[in-house]
């Protein structure tokens, strides 16, 4: 079932950009000193940075895209690192692309 809280994540370029750079972090983020960029996720504070906000409008971001289902953010240390959902994705583009 298409649901608003998936239109709403997709309803923003910030957060497009988010979920096209975590298709493929290492080309996209520098390499981290902690946690690796394809199997733990990226930091928000690389994700704040590269998007050019500040740490809490991106953190209201990844919440929006968390809530849809869309990545899932992982705690290293202090830090939450952030990647993307595939199986989650792969319905949201199944959905948006059916018959309603």
């Amino acid at each position: 079932m298409l649901d608003a809280g998936l239109l709403r994540a997709l309803a923003n370029e910030k957060r497009l950009a988010i979920l096209t750079w975590l298709r493929d972090p290492a080309a996209h983020f520098p390499p981290q000193q902690d946690g690796d960029l394809v199997t733990d996720g990226v930091c928000s504070l690389l994700i704040a940075e590269k998007l050019g906000i500040s740490q809490p409008t991106c953190g209201e971001h990844l919440k929006i895209l968390s809530r849809a289902g869309l990545i899932h953010g992982t705690k290293i240390k202090q830090w939450v690192f952030y990647r993307r959902d595939e199986e989650r994705i792969n319905q949201a583009k199944a959905l948006l692309g059916g018959h309603w």
